[in-house]
């Protein structure tokens, strides 16, 4: 756990910043970690050859490229759409960070669709933003689209993930349209899960007809670079270059440049790792179904994770740790996420163990 801050220090702080305390993920070291949405699976043994192989011909005396402009033309390739439109990023955070750093501020308004990745506010409360939330369903999480239309008209950024962390719903394409046309400022989907989703489920198709509209990804998930700390966004260019214009110098550093421009690149290797996840994702769902008269609840997921519902999950979430050397994310005391864990979809021997536990675990708390 990170130091907390000093009341000396926190006296001389900026106020929205003083009003925080240091990011604490609860990690632990366990034998099976399914708290953090990774690809558990690891890079293909062939992908990773060739990324190693360009990590050692990095030249390290050298500042990277600031807008990383190969990795930018190979993005932009896959995407079907112009360099100008896509801009990279040191993780997707730094670029949620710098659309609100931006576009939002005091005068500004970010509407937010809750329970949804709580970065989203901590980030706006940061610059000053104001936050409106517009609450999912408390049964299916669904979001709200009439309510979030309704709110979009009044402000300056939009934010919706699909899939939703930590819900795993999508949001339909048609509400995605209704948005952009209805907000006067920028619409953003994160779809940083979106590989995982049936085919179809990218609102991608809008960006030529809203300019509005920019999309997020990650090389995070799926592909398996989630220490690299590589995500960008899709939008017209007028944005890109509103977020070139706020963004650090040289924040994406040459070895996770060279890594992800390999991973890119060899993208389709992954497609049967990605299989693999879909697959185990509805064995886990139908696992966790058959606890369902021992109070477990699990909703369904397009992402590579599952929220579920477990009595005392606070409880059951540290003996899990504790007993079974498991990590799954506890948002037990979250809004609206009464007794709720979140837990990534692993390899089958990975979900049988955390099956097997849990099972064990309700019959104790």
């Amino acid at each position: 756990m990170p130091q907390g801050i000093s009341d000396r220090f926190r006296a001389v702080m900026r106020p929205s910043a003083a009003a925080l305390e240091p990011y604490d993920p609860a990690f632990s070291q366990v034998r099976i970690n399914l708290s953090a949405n990774e690809n558990t699976y690891g890079m293909p043994v062939d992908v990773r050859a060739k990324v190693d192989e360009a990590l050692r011909e990095v030249a390290t005396n050298r500042y990277p490229q600031p807008l990383s402009p190969d990795l930018r033309a190979e993005l932009a390739s896959w995407h079907g759409v112009d360099p100008s439109q896509v801009i990279v990023g040191n993780g997707g955070d730094e670029l949620i960070f710098n659309l609100l750093l931006a576009f939002g501020g005091s005068g500004h308004v970010l509407v937010n669709c809750t329970p949804t990745f709580s970065v989203y506010r901590l980030y706006a409360e940061l610059v000053e933003t104001e936050v409106t939330d517009v609450d999912r369903d408390p049964v299916t999480y669904e979001a709200d689209a009439d309510a979030l239309v309704r709110a979009a008209a009044d402000a300056s950024l939009v934010i919706v993930t699909s899939p939703n962390n930590p819900t795993g719903n999508l949001f339909p394409v048609e509400d995605t349209a209704r948005l952009c046309e209805a907000c006067p400022g920028v619409v953003l989907l994160d779809e940083a899960y979106m590989e995982f989703a049936p085919e179809g489920s990218s609102a991608e198709p809008l960006l030529a007809k809203y300019d509005n509209l920019v999309i997020l990804h990650t090389l995070s998930k799926a592909y398996c670079l989630a220490g690299a700390r590589i995500g960008y966004l899709l939008g017209c260019p007028d944005v890109m270059a509103a977020m070139a214009a706020v963004r650090q110098p040289y924040s994406v550093n040459v070895f996770s440049q060279a890594a992800a421009l390999v991973a890119v690149r060899e993208r389709k290797a992954f497609d049967p790792t990605i299989e693999k996840i879909v697959a185990e994702r509805s064995r886990l769902v139908q696992g966790l179904g058959e606890l369902a008269g021992r109070g477990v609840t699990v909703w369904p997921s397009a992402a590579n994770f599952l929220l579920v519902r477990v009595p005392n999950a606070h409880q059951v979430r540290e003996r899990l740790r504790d007993e079974y050397s498991i990590l799954v994310r506890d948002f037990s005391s979250a809004s609206g996420l009464t007794d709720c864990l979140r837990v990534t979809v692993g390899k089958p021997e990975e979900n049988d163990a955390f099956l097997d536990a849990l099972s064990r675990l309700i019959e104790e708390v």
